[in-house]
């Protein structure tokens, strides 16, 4: 499921990219006065205002709901192990005697500094 939903906004993320680099700044009504008008001749002669600001709004609402998503199922996982049906090894008893015990040895003088 969440394979899906990070498809879909992957996808989502390109398009709103790409649907954001094909509209227009504000300031290119100024070219349109020095002969740039024919630029807008792709969309229409009234250009691709409404149009990409339709699919820009539907492309944002899209992303922000995949993205609620995927956070909230982030956020909600089941933790699942491989490990989780394996049994810990039994730990072998402790044997006395096995070791020696010694004691510490004693500590060396320390020379003192011959003056």
């Amino acid at each position: 499921m969440s394979t899906i939903f990070v498809i879909i906004h992957i996808v989502v993320c390109v398009a709103l990219i790409l649907i954001v680099l094909l509209q227009t700044g504000k300031g290119a009504s100024m070219g349109m006065s020095f002969g740039g008008g024919a630029s807008q001749t792709l969309f229409g002669s009234s250009g691709a205002g409404t149009f990409l600001t339709k699919l820009t709004t539907g492309a944002a609402v899209i992303f922000m709901l995949t993205s609620l998503g995927l956070a909230y199922m982030s956020g909600h996982k089941t933790v699942e192990s491989v490990m989780s049906d394996i049994t810990p090894p039994v730990s072998a008893p402790e044997e006395e005697g096995v070791y020696e015990k010694t004691q510490p040895s004693e500590p060396t003088p320390t020379q003192s500094s011959q003056e």
